[in-house]
């Protein structure tokens, strides 16, 4: 049986590069990954039924440590009443019982007033949220041209039609046209061809002469 073995091992081939490779990343992939791939539904709902029975133990273990801490408070400030036998007795306890009814009811007010001060608070501060958000943003105007007329009949209404004359209370002005006497300018190119020539010539030297 020793001799098959070692056979057996002799026949088997070394695994290659690749295969080592791939088994190399087969074990180091991400468990989430796996888990997503093979979840089945049935596996799913058994982690759910897991996590909602944790969930229940979680709830019960809270209302049972809030029933210790009730009955605590209960034993430390309400003892067992002992009933005396006398009547000065009996009106000692009631006033005494009379003081601690006081009391409570003294701090249940002030327990009241600062909650209704805090609930005012919230409200405020949510108030201030919204307004730094943003909630009421205002409307992109657009320019419209307008007359005066319309206008006042936009901002009066319909009913009152009115006419707005922006002319009537300026002042008028009279300007009197003075008629300015105008030189007499001759024709540039005339003077030209008049100097131009033999005649220009001749007019030129009776001029100097």
């Amino acid at each position: 049986m020793q001799i098959v073995s070692i056979r057996l091992k002799a026949v088997t081939p070394p695994p290659t590069t690749h295969r080592r490779l791939h088994l190399h990343r087969g074990r180091h992939k991400e468990p989430g990954k796996m888990s997503e791939k093979k979840m089945s539904s049935s596996r799913r709902q058994h982690l759910k039924s897991l996590l909602l029975q944790i969930a229940h133990g979680l709830l019960e273990e809270e209302a049972a440590e809030a029933e210790q801490e009730k009955q605590r408070y209960m034993d430390e400030n309400c003892p067992v009443l002992s009933l005396p036998g006398s009547m000065q007795e009996i009106q000692e306890l009631c006033r005494k019982l009379h003081q601690q009814i006081d009391a409570v009811d003294e701090q249940r007010y002030d327990m009241e007033s600062k909650v209704t001060k805090s609930n005012k608070e919230i409200e405020d501060l949510k108030i201030k949220v919204q307004d730094l958000k943003g909630k009421f943003k205002k409307p992109v105007l657009k320019k419209v041209r307008m007359s005066a007329d319309a206008m006042l009949q936009a901002l009066l209404g319909s009913k009152h039609k009115v006419s707005l004359d922006l002319r009537a209370n300026l002042k008028q002005v009279k300007k009197e046209v003075k008629e300015e006497e105008k030189e007499a300018v001759g024709d540039w190119r005339k003077n030209i061809e008049d100097k131009a020539g033999m005649d220009g010539r001749k007019k030129m030297f009776e001029s100097e002469a």
